[in-house]
Parts: C-alpha cells; sequence; structure tokens
C-alpha cells in the first residue's frame, strides 16, 4: 500500500529542543497527536518526531547546531474568539518567547506563529472601504490581535 501525495511542514529544531517542544506544545493544543518518536540512540534524546496540530502535519528534527528559524516561514492559526487568541498567545509566548506585530509571535524556540481570530475578516474584508480602512491601520498598531480594537 503506499501513501498519498501530502504536504508537511518540517522544523529543523537545535538539538535537545525537540524533547521540550513536543510537551509544549501537547499542553496548548487539545488535539495534538505524536505520529512517531525517534530517539538517537535507544536512550538518546529525540532525533526526529512526526506530529500534527488541528489535523497539520509536521516534522520536527533536532541536530546540534540546527539553524536559527526567521519570520519568513510562520503557522498561521485562525481560531474562535478573543479569548482563543488570549489563550494560545499567551501559552506560546511563555517562558521566553516574543510577540511580534499584527499577530505574530515567536515561541520560545523561535518558531514563528501567527494568531487571528477569523471574525478579523468581517472588519478587514468588509465591503465599506472605511471600516476596510480604519481597521487596517489598527491592526498595524497592534501585537496581539484585539478584536473590539476593530469597531470605531
Amino acid at each position: 500500500m503506499t501513501q498519498a501525495n501530502q504536504l508537511n511542514t518540517f522544523l529543523w529544531f537545535k538539538a535537545g529542543q525537540l524533547d521540550e517542544a513536543i510537551p509544549f506544545y501537547q499542553a496548548i493544543f487539545s488535539d495534538f497527536k505524536v505520529n512517531h518518536l525517534n530517539p538517537m540512540g535507544p536512550n538518546g534524546p529525540l532525533f526526529t518526531a512526526g506530529f500534527s496540530i488541528h489535523g497539520h502535519q509536521l516534522i520536527g528534527m533536532a541536530v546540534e547546531g540546527g539553524p536559527d528559524f526567521n519570520d519568513s516561514i510562520s503557522l498561521s492559526l485562525s481560531v474562535d474568539g478573543q479569548d482563543e487568541v488570549d489563550r494560545l498567545w499567551d501559552a506560546l509566548t511563555a517562558d521566553g518567547g516574543e510577540p511580534g506585530r499584527c499577530g505574530w509571535l515567536k515561541d520560545r524556540f523561535g518558531v514563528s506563529w501567527q494568531v487571528t481570530p477569523f471574525q478579523m475578516g468581517a472588519y478587514l474584508g468588509n465591503p465599506d472601504s472605511a471600516i476596510r480602512e480604519y481597521a487596517q491601520q489598527a491592526m498595524m498598531k497592534m501585537t496581539k490581535i484585539v478584536i473590539k480594537d476593530f469597531e470605531k
């Protein structure tokens, strides 16, 4: 039996970080699923791990001297409501994460995330150009997205 074509996101962690990242993400995302864990040697740290968040497949690899992540690629979370934005923002920026602009942040491993409520689209995609422009200007001033700040 062959596996169908599939697109996965590959994340290259520094040595030892993958062992920390799996339980970190597992505590944040209720539907987090581990598909496989491959340690280096019989009792060594993780070398590769396959996992999914909200059904999106990711593969992590940890290697000594691995590269730093950068903002050119991010994992985008479209969520329902301010409470979920706040929960994810707080969890992902905990323990050394960094807030960015316009809903972007970096977690403690340097992985870049976007956390945005789907309700934001009603403002940014509004047929009324004044509402759209106000929302765009408001968003540019935000770090974490705050839905009520899109309202005049």
